[in-house]
């Protein structure tokens, strides 16, 4: 087997069948094990800016999901859907940061929920309440069920977010205790940057912040894994050493957890630039679960604890790869299924919702770029798009 990021194992129905280049045509169940022993050196492979472009989404075209799934148009015409939340009455509300806004979904129709926030993000619900991360803060909504507009609006963090400028994403989450915690992304690609920026934060009955994990350049998605208390995020690691670094990651976090940036990655692998200014950082910097190929840019994710699709789905993490800007071999451009084993990532993840992107041009041409992801009640899973301004729908129907 190549010890290169760029090629990955096919596999199919369970065996393995040929090493195929990460740029080949996607489809779902194919599958990818990226390991931190065979990442190569920094700038093994020439720097670039290859960005995606954008195109109109073809007629008839949308998501191709696994055998027996069906996708359909859930929501279009949005601003800039990005992460999503199911309220007690069923209804969902898609936070659009380039509108600093909350949109309400309701029977087919669109209507503004809550304004005025400054690029609104991470949503949660709580103790009957809509919680709201923006750049600055964490907002409390209150909530009753059937109502189009937000009511009283308070704010939870007394302790600002750091500086701004830099990763304006902001995702939250609350553990089976009560505790909040807030994930905030760096000002940079890499530098040495003070707390509470690169890290995730718990924040106390006060609205005060302390550091929980740190290391961690971007961390976009936070998610408690349902029926545990095991908090994961997902995280965009750092740019410009070659295509096949630095990896992107899906992991378990705990408290006082280092996850290298900027002295160190995946482990310790020292920084070109930052390790040899703290050796000790990157001896204790911890290795994470799951690795992505480099640059796929993992955003929102959610576990599947629904009742509708296989079985085998259950406890399994579905996560948002929002697409490259800087690999000359675009990647991501989809949603993958992170496999668990026995309450554990076993550190594969294969393709289950392709289609945005043909996975062969380059610049890659796209039409859409997953962001959030949400299991409704029913048990179908939504998918928003924020360059399609879009949410798609997919469903198990077993044909």
């Amino acid at each position: 087997m190549t010890p290169r990021v760029r090629w990955a194992v096919l596999v199919l129905g369970g065996a393995i069948l040929v090493l195929v280049p990460l740029m080949a045509a996607e489809h779902p169940g194919q599958s990818f094990h990226v390991r931190p022993s065979d990442l190569p050196a920094p700038f093994a492979t020439p720097t670039v800016e290859n960005s995606s472009h954008v195109i109109a989404r073809p007629r008839d075209a949308k998501p191709v999901a696994p055998r027996g799934f069906a996708v359909s148009l859930f929501a279009s015409g949005l601003t800039h859907p990005r992460f999503l939340l199911q309220l007690p009455d069923g209804d969902v509300l898609v936070s659009e940061p380039d509108a600093n806004k909350l949109t309400l979904l309701r029977g087919g129709r669109a209507s503004e929920f809550a304004e005025g926030f400054d690029k609104p993000h991470g949503l949660a619900f709580h103790d009957g309440a809509i919680y709201v991360a923006d750049l600055k803060a964490v907002w409390r909504l209150a909530y009753r069920d059937g109502a189009r507009k937000a009511g009283a609006r308070s704010r939870v963090t007394k302790d600002g977010f750091g500086p701004l400028g830099g990763h304006f994403s902001r995702d939250i989450a609350f553990d089976r205790s009560g505790a909040l915690y807030v994930a905030i992304g760096s000002m940079s690609n890499v530098d040495e940057e003070a707390p509470p920026r690169a890290t995730v934060q718990k924040v106390d009955a006060q609205g005060h912040l302390a550091t929980f994990v740190s290391g961690t350049r971007n961390p976009v998605g936070l998610v408690l894994a349902p029926g545990t208390n095991d908090l994961y995020i997902t995280v965009n690691e750092r740019d410009g050493y070659g295509d096949a670094l630095v990896p992107d990651y899906f992991t378990r976090i705990q408290q006082g957890d280092f996850f290298g940036w900027p002295y160190a990655y995946i482990g310790n692998h020292p920084d070109p630039s930052y390790g040899a200014k703290r050796p000790d950082m990157v001896a204790k910097t911890k290795t994470p679960d799951v690795l992505f190929a480099a640059h796929s840019a993992p955003l929102g994710f959610a576990f599947y604890d629904g009742g509708q699709f296989p079985s085998a789905y259950r406890g399994d993490a579905l996560v948002a790869l929002h697409g490259s800007w800087n690999s000359g071999k675009p990647t991501g451009y989809k949603v993958v299924r992170v496999r668990f084993a026995g309450g554990r990532p076993t550190g594969e993840y294969e393709d289950f919702l392709t289609g945005f992107w043909d996975g062969q041009s380059s610049p890659a041409r796209v039409w859409g770029r997953p962001v959030g992801v949400l299991v409704l009640k029913d048990g179908s899973v939504l998918v928003s798009d924020d360059a399609g301004k879009a949410i798609w729908r997919v469903s198990y129907t077993g044909k």
